[in-house]
């Protein structure tokens, strides 16, 4: 099969070979694992490249090898064979310590649970990386106030995550992500808790990371709809990578939110089990 490994321009046309820095890159990866004796093949020698500015999805159904490929350019995993760079430095064989550091400081997660501490403040979840850091106290609260505000929750930054609706959650996390201001941001179904206009919201913000500030952001998914809102698309099916294409029929978010306000319908992510945002904002 003939891969189309174009890259998309801002308008989503093909602009030839990448034109920007590559921030991650991964070698002939191939994961395998053990289980009852059996060998299995999770990644089958992955070639993939993700260049500064990019807005990408990695998609595929349940066992595709996508969750696997996101562990190992986080660097949550290791490869049992290939390399991984990030910045064009190779992570492959880094001690445990090095990895963590390169990983808070290189790297931003976006998880489909959110992953906060329930008993903790807006403020105090988007700290946590910056503890991490090594950063002192006013530092890290001044950045944690300065990254809610920029994702628009300048008046929640006191709130309980069971005080705000599932969008602002997410919000949430993608602050923590940013916090670091690292290289690259890796959202893991980000919309997969959300009920569906939230989940536009999401997109739309993400939309707008990637195009006003130049934020490179990797989105995992099983779902095309989530999958037409990045430039870029790379499905794997099996451990291989079967198709990556530029996406012609890009989905605006931030229209699709203007369609719903004006009565009509959307095509955006999917409802998932998320608390809806009231129209003020303020959870229900």
């Amino acid at each position: 099969m003939d891969i189309d490994t174009t890259r998309p321009g801002e308008d989503g046309a093909s602009a030839g070979p990448c034109r920007a820095d590559v921030v991650l890159e991964a070698k002939s990866v191939t994961k395998t694992y053990e289980l009852d004796g059996v060998e299995v093949r999770a990644l089958c020698g992955v070639d993939l490249q993700v260049c500064e500015g990019e807005m990408l999805a990695i998609m595929g159904p349940s066992g595709s090898g996508k969750s696997t490929l996101m562990h190992i350019v986080g660097l949550l995993d290791r490869p049992s064979e290939g390399t991984v760079t990030i910045d064009g430095v190779d992570v492959s064989n880094m001690e445990p310590n090095e990895l963590s550091a390169v990983r808070n400081k290189r790297i931003g997660f976006v998880f489909q649970s959110f992953n906060l501490l329930s008993r903790t403040t807006a403020t105090a979840n988007v700290e946590l990386p910056l503890i991490y850091a090594g950063l002192a106290g006013g530092e890290r609260t001044r950045r944690a106030r300065e990254a809610l505000e920029r994702v628009g929750l300048a008046e929640r930054l006191l709130h309980m995550p069971n005080q705000l609706s599932g969008g602002q959650q997410q919000r949430v996390a993608i602050a923590r992500a940013l916090v670091t201001e690292p290289s690259i941001v890796l959202a893991d179904e980000p919309t997969g808790n959300l009920d569906s206009r939230s989940g536009i919201e999401v997109m739309a913000f993400l939309q707008e990371l990637n195009r006003e500030e130049g934020v490179t952001i990797v989105l995992v998914t099983h779902d095309a709809n989530v999958a037409r809102h990045a430039q870029r698309v790379v499905e794997l099916k099996d451990g291989r990578i079967v198709s990556d294409f530029r996406v012609e029929d890009r989905i605006d978010a931030a229209a699709e939110l203007a369609a719903l306000a004006a009565g009509g319908s959307a095509a955006g992510p999917r409802g998932g089990a998320g608390r809806p945002d009231s129209q003020d904002g303020e959870a229900s």
